[in-house]
This record gives structure tokens, C-alpha cells and sequence, in this order.
């Protein structure tokens, strides 16, 4: 009798208490909606979102996520919203939205994306590219650009980029002397070009780094020891750009079911111990001038504690951002352009004869002479607008209001430049290769980040290395067109595919017949 009268009860007061739940509810709605329409409108979000996994369908092998993006775009507008596992990722498409992004509300977008990688390969997030907005990035930003990549340390780092690029050169005709020891005439040799720019690029990079040069040596236990370290880093840079289930999904943290976290805390454990080894080196040297980046970098932090951080942590995480920022991205530029030189032989010639013109056959090209060749710079720039340094997301700090659309807090950015950088509004013949392109219609932009052209990102999370990358990427590539005539394996145009990790990568090496084109005493 006692349960059916509180049963009795229990409906009487909710036929009561419904009109000022309804009225409760239609005030609240009322009020969300008014705060919604004040903020903006809520961002397009695109169909097919599954519970929990969201657009994860969608971007899994072989889709190319940027190919993706664009295809989108045509859809919902420049502006869109992606739901990355439980995380809302906005999408941009247009240099207007981008300029808005990076102007406007640069400081609210000013911190990389929260990932996994960045925790465990980053040192605990001591890393200067990916590491959050704050204290500490504004601090290392400082001395990144004051210390490091100044103008001034990289003259004084000048010898280095030089002998490192004189000595490739020197080695890949040696190569090709091998070939044709005992033949009658010459032949043209076949060449891995992708590993000589990745080895050369992975040797400048180590030598500012730390002084060593490892790649090319002689002795049996020298080369055994290159190897790995090569191994390493190229598996510490790799596992940057992997996906990790829990980056999207993090309830799923504990689960590592594609052995990813694994093969991450490993890495950091084997290329942490190769950097503690290079730093008690330097300390054990103990100079009194700053030979290379890790001299700086101990002179600099002098055991400082940085916001809960050890000078050594610091100067690790720091040196390891510098050897991966100075190689793969100059490494994969350099392929894409000489790839796109060989699909278009006549662009080749002309830059070779502008080598000729104002360098000459009988001296070598030095930094010095780069400025005279405006078709070799134009060549580069053209390269990066097909496939530029491929940018981290960003995270927003707070609500914003990007072109008339509420974006909320923690909301993930991704910028598509590949996008960007083929609208055809400012771009004509915008998927063609026009070097031609930056000496007419857009010789006035550069790398430092205008909206419609931004290799380097844009804002204040734009790549430090811009003057290192130009002059590594010019020298090399003056270097190698002005010393070496190149030709196709086959006469079929080359495979253009393309995968992303860390950057825009070449499906396929590119390999090449080579045939040296300068005096012997050259070389």
C-alpha cells in the first residue's frame, strides 16, 4: 500500500512540476540558442561520422588525407569540421581562411595538438616544434632564433654546408668513376638519389648539431656505427608522423594494439642514449668557443632549470628538433624538384644553362653566386608550392570566431597547404610545374609565410629554419645540376604519387642514370 501511494505521488508531482520543466528546458534552449547565434554558427561538419570513431573511416591507407580534404572542400565550403575519433578538428582549405587563422587569431591557435609522440619522443614535451604555446616555447623560440639560426651562426656554419656538400659530390663521382673503371666508353650509372640527399642532408644536419660527420666513413666499426645511428633517427623521425589510436580516442590509451607506444618509448630510449653519449663528449671537450649547435646550447642553458626542465633534457630535445627539421624536409624537397625536373627536361636544361651563364664549367657554385640564379631559386620555390613542409595541427587555446563560424575551445586545426597552394583564383595551371610562375606573376612572394604561399606554415608557430632550409636546398641542388647531367631509368615520365607521414613523401625512390658534365679537377 506504502509503494503504491508513493507511486501516486510520484506521478501527481511530476503532472505538477512538467510545465516548469518544460518552461525550464524552452529557457535553456532559448538561451543556448542566443549564445550560439552571438558566437556564430555552429561549423559544417561533414556526413559519415560514426559514433565514438567519428571520420577515422575515412582517413584510413591508402586515402591521402590532404587528397581528402580538397575533395571535401568542393562539398562543404574552404571551412569544416572533422570528428578525428572524440576530437572536433577543423579543416581550412583557403588562404583567407588561413590568414584569419594565423593574424587574427594567431595566439589562439599559437599550440600544436596534444599527441602521444610529442609526450615520449619529445622528451616529455621539452621539444621545441611540437611543444605547447607558453613560458617555455616563447623562451626556447627566443633563443632558437638569437642563438641558433641566426644569421650570424649560420655564416659562422657556413665551412660546414660547404664540405658537406663538396664531399657528396666528390663521393657520387667516385661512384660513377667505379662504374666505368674498366669500360671502354663512358656509361651512365645508376644512382639511389633519394638516399644521397638523405644521407647529405642527415650529415649537415649532425655536423651543425654536434660536429661529428658519420656518413661516408672509412673504417669497418665507423660505418657499423653510422648505420645504426642513421637507423635510429630515421625511426625516431618516422614515428613522428605514425597515427596513434588513443591521439583520437584517448580512453584506448592503455590499449597499444598496433605496438606503436611500444616501438615509440624504444626509439626515444635508443636515440636519447646516442645523444647522451654526444653531449658528455662536449662537456668532457669543454671549448671555449661554440663549435657546433650542442656548444651553444650548453654555453646558453649553463644547468639552468627551464620551467621544471634540466639544461641536459633541454639541450637534447633541442639538438634532436634541429637534426630532424635540417634533414627530412630539405632531403624531400630535393627530390620532389630534381623529379620534377626530369618530367620536364626543359626546365632542367634552363637551369643548368643559367649555372653555366653566371658560374661558369670551370669553378664550383658557393652560396655567394645563389642570388644570381633566379630560375635555380624559382625552381625550389615552385617545388614547395606543390609539396610544402608539411605543418603539425594546432590547437585552439579558447573560443573563436573564424569566418562568421563558432569554433570552440580545444577544437584541433588542420591547415591544408597542399589545398592552399593549388587554388586556382591565384594559381594558374595551378597542378602544372611553372617555375616561370615566381619570376611574373608572383615574384613577389617568398617563404616567409603571405597567405596565399605558406611552405613554412604562417604566424608565430612558422618554421625558425627558413634561412638554414634555403641555403642547404639551393647550394645542393646549384651543386648537383651544375656537376652531373641526369637522365630517366625509362623513357615513361615518373610516378608522382605521393604518401604523408612527416612531410609529403615520394611513394617511390627516385632513382637516376648520372653523367658528370664539369672538368675532373672539379670533383
Amino acid at each position: 500500500m506504502d509503494t503504491l501511494q508513493q507511486c501516486v505521488a510520484t506521478i501527481l508531482f511530476c503532472a505538477l512540476a512538467s510545465p516548469f520543466l518544460f518552461y525550464y528546458l524552452l529557457s535553456w534552449w532559448k538561451n543556448a540558442n542566443d549564445v550560439a547565434k552571438s558566437r556564430g554558427r555552429p561549423v559544417p561538419e561533414a556526413d559519415g561520422a560514426w559514433p565514438i570513431i567519428g571520420h577515422l573511416l575515412m582517413l584510413r591507407p591508402p586515402t591521402a588525407p590532404h587528397r581528402l580534404y580538397s575533395s571535401l572542400a568542393e562539398k562543404y565550403g574552404p571551412i569544416f569540421t572533422l570528428r578525428i575519433g572524440l576530437r572536433k578538428t577543423l579543416v581550412i582549405n583557403s588562404w583567407e581562411v588561413a590568414k584569419e587563422c594565423f593574424t587574427t587569431h594567431d595566439k589562439v591557435f599559437a599550440s600544436s595538438a596534444k599527441t602521444i609522440g610529442a609526450k615520449i619522443l619529445g622528451f616529455d614535451n621539452s621539444m621545441f616544434k611540437p611543444h605547447p604555446y607558453g613560458p617555455y616555447w616563447r623562451e626556447m623560440r627566443k633563443v632558437v632564433k638569437t642563438e641558433l639560426l641566426s644569421n650570424r651562426r649560420l655564416e659562422q656554419l657556413k665551412h660546414i654546408r660547404v664540405m658537406e656538400i663538396t664531399t657528396s659530390i666528390k663521393e657520387l663521382y667516385q661512384f660513377w668513376e667505379a662504374e666505368n673503371k674498366n669500360v671502354k666508353e663512358r656509361v651512365v650509372v645508376m644512382v639511389d638519389i633519394d638516399n644521397w640527399f638523405a644521407d647529405l642532408m642527415l650529415n649537415i644536419a649532425i655536423k651543425m648539431v654536434t660536429g661529428k660527420r658519420y656518413f661516408g666513413a672509412t673504417s669497418k666499426e665507423d660505418k657499423e656505427e653510422a648505420r645504426q645511428i642513421h637507423k635510429a633517427i630515421q625511426d625516431f623521425g618516422n614515428l613522428f608522423g605514425v597515427f596513434v589510436v588513443s591521439d583520437a580516442i584517448p580512453f584506448l590509451g592503455w590499449l597499444d594494439y598496433q605496438g606503436h607506444v611500444k616501438a615509440m618509448k624504444r626509439s626515444a630510449k635508443e636515440v636519447g642514449c646516442i645523444l647522451d653519449r654526444w653531449l658528455e663528449e662536449h662537456k668532457q671537450k669543454k671549448t671555449s668557443t661554440a663549435e657546433d649547435f650542442m656548444d651553444v646550447l650548453l654555453s646558453v642553458l649553463q644547468d639552468k632549470q627551464l620551467f621544471g626542465r634540466d639544461a641536459d633534457t633541454v639541450n637534447k630535445a633541442f639538438c634532436m628538433n634541429m637534426i630532424l627539421g635540417a634533414s627530412d624536409g630539405n632531403k624531400v624537397t630535393l627530390t620532389w624538384a630534381l623529379s620534377y625536373l626530369l618530367n620536364n627536361r626543359h626546365i632542367l636544361n634552363k637551369a643548368q644553362e643559367e649555372i653555366d651563364i653566371h658560374v661558369g664549367k670551370d669553378k664550383q657554385v658557393e652560396e655567394s653566386d645563389v642570388e644570381k640564379l633566379v630560375y635555380l631559386q624559382a625552381i625550389v620555390k615552385e617545388t614547395l608550392r606543390l609539396y610544402p613542409i608539411f605543418s603539425a595541427p594546432r590547437e585552439s587555446s579558447e573560443d573563436c570566431n573564424i569566418s562568421g563560424f563558432h569554433v570552440p575551445k580545444g577544437t584541433q586545426l588542420i591547415t591544408n597547404f597542399w589545398q592552399i597552394h593549388r587554388d586556382p583564383r591565384v594559381w594558374s595551371n595551378p597542378c602544372e610545374f611553372q617555375p616561370e610562375r615566381f619570376l611574373t606573376t608572383q615574384a613577389n612572394l617568398d617563404f616567409r609565410g603571405q597567405h596565399e604561399y605558406i611552405p613554412f606554415g604562417s604566424g608565430c608557430r612558422m618554421c625558425p629554419g627558413i634561412s638554414l632550409a634555403g641555403r642547404m636546398m639551393h647550394l645542393t641542388l646549384a651543386r648537383l645540376l651544375q656537376g652531373f647531367d641526369f637522365a630517366k631509368p625509362m623513357d615513361a615520365p615518373l610516378e608522382m604519387d605521393d604518401t604523408v607521414g612527416v612531410t609529403f613523401l615520394q611513394a617511390t625512390p627516385l632513382e637516376v642514370l648520372i653523367t658528370p658534365r664539369l672538368p675532373l679537377h672539379l670533383y
